[in-house]
């Protein structure tokens, strides 16, 4: 990409076995010298990406200050390590992100605290532990929550606290213990009638009594019956069974005894219990693979179900509560071009980044209008590139000489004979494509650069090559007079990088932004309005900005190009003032010199999120920074989180 007009522009839950052990990954990092900074292994915490690190003890040493975190290795997305809890406490159906525990020990002590608990094993189905209720005391019609125990020695040693007390039992809906003396109940039974038995809304006419046992006895007999005190209203017993077993949503039986309804819901696959509308134990498969909305599969354990999602794309893995722990789905590619071709440094601006995926080394160029190739390349670097996890597109750029250009574009046989010689070198470094970067081009060989794109994308999609082009971000009004037929190279090649930058360029007449980002925005819709898809679109974002030098009354008098990477020494080292300016959607940078005024648009680490956030709006294919080596180190770790 050129210097000129086109300055720059060139462009929680379980604790699983490791794949392989965490040692071998260590001893495999070890071995790579201590100068290489590439990245090797990822941190997320459930399926969010937290950080990447070139050493493992690193990336483990730093999961571990998170709960739910684990250890990707990058490329193969095996796990090495991971802190996912075992087992989960439940109340009802209600549990907290705090209720996740390693131990069961430590599950019980926490679920004790609580009534209706249940622990469940993650690696299993159904519980492990739980205390729901088999006995509740009375005091005549009264009962309290506090009243209900898991065992009768309980439920009795509560009940001699209190005169006239009685006790039921959950499991059979019987009378089973009282403290009212035999001629107390003779005496009650003499009384006025007093306790009405319900099934449903019907009661027969000796369906009253003045003594609740035996009303209670009557309502044993008839299933979902109740017991009311016509005085008060009030249902003072139930036989109704409160236990539902469903298959998946089809009911199947109901019962008194949880226990009972446990047993049933075992012999169903996908069964569960519901008690008064809350689903309190089910037999699903703790984990779910997911493609997409689809239920695509369901595992005990993590690794079982990591191992059946890698097969398919935009796969997720999620708990019962649907909490995703990983996924494949889409996220943005992020591109960068090196602008050289010198092998330490492409290492070293690679080794600069997180979170990168394709680098583009500019190896090749148009060395003459009679199709000989300059070609810089260098296979082992190439290598390296790919042994880090990246995919290597290298440049191919035309000098950025329109007249060079247009003699090539005119002659068939010079054509060929590039696309040959481009090709075969390709082939032999084993990268997967290339990406073109023709610019100053002339207008009027718009339909002979299409021609020769046309020629070049054959022969490489022949090799199983991809293609990409690079064009300037330009306008649906003048589209037409300029030499790139979008709409046609769009349906030809694999993927369109856009340099969205040099809004304002070196040769302008009047200061602004290099890319404003409403004018960024707008060159997306632009190349989207070509009928070009979105999955073919990489956007590209400026590592640098333009700074402006104006005179006392205002006039233009030059400019330079300020790297991302320097502006914050600049501000610092300067008396700026930093105000809105809505027109470019950035901070407008000014301070006074030697009588001069300088001002320039902030590019920072906000401003390149807001074009990730661009590119996400309109679901393209990814990003590509222009270029490695002008960037902060610190801005990779947001792109990262934010592909």
């Amino acid at each position: 990409m050129k210097i000129g007009k086109w300055v720059l522009t060139s462009t929680l839950l379980l604790s699983i076995a490791m794949p392989y052990t965490a040692q071998a990954a260590v001893t495999s990092s070890s071995a790579s010298t201590s100068s290489d900074k590439t990245t090797k292994f990822r941190v997320y915490q459930y399926n969010q990406v937290l950080m990447e690190f070139a050493s493992y003890k690193e990336a483990e040493s730093y999961a571990k200050s998170y709960s739910n975190s684990h250890v990707e290795e990058i490329g193969t997305r095996k796990w090495l390590w991971n802190n996912f809890p075992r087992y989960q406490v439940y109340q009802l159906d209600a549990t907290l992100p705090a209720w996740q525990f390693a131990t069961l020990d430590a599950a019980i002590a926490e679920a004790q605290k609580w009534g209706h608990a249940s622990v469940r094993d993650l690696a299993s189905t159904g519980w492990v532990w739980n205390n729901y209720p088999h006995y509740q005391v009375y005091q005549g019609d009264i009962t309290l929550d506090a009243w209900k125990f898991a065992t009768l020695s309980e439920a009795i040693a509560e009940a001699k606290k209190w005169g006239g007390a009685h006790i039921i039992n959950l499991d059979t809906n019987q009378w089973t213990w009282d403290n009212i003396a035999d001629g107390d109940k003779a005496a009650l039974r003499q009384g006025t009638a007093l306790y009405k038995v319900y099934q449903g809304s019907f009661s027969a006419n000796n369906w009253e009594f003045a003594y609740l046992e035996d009303a209670v006895n009557e309502a044993l007999k008839w299933n979902g019956s109740t017991v009311v005190n016509m005085s008060t209203k009030m249902t003072v017993y139930s036989n109704v069974k409160s236990y539902k077993v469903f298959q998946n949503d089809t009911f199947l039986q109901d019962f008194v005894s949880l226990d009972d309804a446990m047993a049933y819901a075992k012999l169903w696959g996908h069964s569960s219990i519901i008690l008064d509308g809350h689903k309190i134990w089910n037999n699903f498969s703790s984990y779910q693979v997911y493609q997409k909305d689809a239920l695509i599969g369901e595992f005990s354990t993590i690794p079982d179900a990591l191992n059946y999602g890698l097969q398919y794309s935009n796969a997720s893995i999620q708990t019962l509560d649907h909490r995703l722990l990983w996924d494949n789905f889409k996220t943005l590619q992020v591109w960068g071009w090196n602008g050289l071709a010198a092998a330490d440094s492409i290492k070293s601006q690679v080794s600069g980044t997180i979170g990168l995926d394709v680098d583009s080394p500019s190896y090749f160029q148009l060395a003459d209008g009679d199709g000989n190739l300059k070609d810089s390349s260098n296979a082992d670097t190439v290598n390296w590139l790919v042994k880090q996890g990246y995919t290597v597109y290298p440049l191919v750029s035309n000098q950025f000489d329109a007249g060079l250009t247009t003699k090539f574009l005119a002659n068939a046989a010079a054509q060929d004979a590039f696309i040959q010689k481009l090709v075969s070198r390709a082939v032999e470094l084993g990268v997967p494509g290339l990406n073109i970067d023709f610019e100053s081009l002339a207008g009027s060989d718009r339909n002979a650069f299409t021609a020769f794109i046309t020629k070049l994308t054959a022969a490489a999609h022949d090799k199983n090559l991809k293609i990409s082009i690079d064009l300037p971000r330009g306008s649906v009004k003048w589209n037409h007079l300029s030499a790139f037929d979008h709409e046609k190279l769009g349906a030809l090649v694999d993927y369109i990088c856009i340099m969205a930058y040099d809004q304002y360029y070196k040769g302008s007449t009047s200061p602004g932004s290099v890319s404003g980002l409403p004018w960024t925005d707008g060159g997306v819709q632009e190349f989207l309005s070509y009928g070009i898809p979105r999955d073919k679109i990489i956007l590209g974002i400026p590592y640098y900005v333009r700074e402006w030098k104006l005179d006392a009354s205002g006039a233009l008098q030059g400019n330079r190009t300020v790297l991302l990477k320097d502006i914050p020494a600049l501000i610092a080292s300067k008396k700026t003032t930093q105000t809105w300016d809505a027109t470019f959607g950035q901070y407008r940078v000014e301070y006074q010199e030697n009588g001069f005024t300088y001002v320039f648009w902030l590019e920072n680490e906000a401003t390149v999120k807001a074009r990730l956030d661009i590119a996400k709006k309109y679901d393209l294919a990814g990003v590509a920074a222009w270029r490695l080596g002008y960037d902060q180190p610190d801005l990779w770790k947001m792109i990262l989180q934010n592909k």
